[in-house]
């Protein structure tokens, strides 16, 4: 078996792509990040899930993203977009962006994977469903790979490093069937931008629409507590 390190958020998203490393036979490190962002229950969320896929090791690294990084909604008090359509949606980078942040996770993944070692590195990115964030384009995902091999010790003695990004150009329902078919137990997961205290998501912020969406069109219950029911 191989050792790959998976970025874990907590999210359906990633929950998926873990299940997909699992499947090739990967040994997994999971690493998740606490960043100070509003909605850090997914961090529990992660938790549950690492134990849940049976991962070798679960690493959550502390960052105080939000000293540098503000003007986020995600990470500063600014209004969470709701009940926006889907153009709406697609027209431009949503404020719930957060600077540089795929950039910063990957390049934990990659010190931790040249640490192990491990040459495979896997992301829950998606570059469909409207997600409008620049950090999860196939693009922005080959440069880093290609950083990523001229940059390391690996890289320079031959061991070429892998981006892994199963989920880029899939739906989300199309996520959703795979996750179920690997064995996901999405009651696990959480896509909320602003959930309550007690982990039920909002259910009008985008990522909300965009799992509601997906769960109706893959024809499978959602199993997410939603406030407004």
């Amino acid at each position: 078996m191989k050792n790959a390190v998976v970025l874990l958020s907590g999210g359906l998203d990633s929950y998926t792509t873990a299940n997909v490393a699992k499947s090739m036979n990967y040994t997994i490190y999971a690493l998740s990040f606490d960043y100070r962002q509003r909605h850090n229950i997914e961090i529990q969320s992660a938790a549950n899930i690492a134990r849940q896929i049976g991962v070798k090791k679960h690493i959550i690294i502390p960052l105080d993203i939000f000293s540098i990084a503000g003007k986020s909604a995600l990470t500063d008090s600014i209004a969470v977009p709701e009940n926006r359509s889907e153009e709406d949606m697609s027209k431009d980078i949503p404020v719930t962006y957060v600077p540089a942040r795929n950039t910063v996770f990957l390049s934990h993944a990659l010190c931790w994977a040249e640490t192990i070692p491990a040459y495979d590195i896997f992301i829950g990115v998606n570059a469909v469903d409207y997600s409008g964030y620049p950090d999860c384009r196939p693009e922005y995902i080959a440069a880093f790979e290609k950083m990523a091999n001229l940059a390391t010790k690996a890289g320079v003695e031959g061991h070429r490093i892998t981006i892994h990004t199963p989920l880029i150009n899939m739906k989300k329902n199309e996520i959703i069937r795979k996750g179920i078919e690997l064995g996901c137990d999405y009651s696990l997961s959480i896509s909320c931008y602003q959930p309550a205290l007690n982990g039920a998501s909002c259910g009008i912020c985008d990522s909300c629409h965009i799992r509601k969406k997906g769960f109706k069109e893959a024809g499978i219950p959602d199993p997410t507590p939603y406030m407004e029911s």
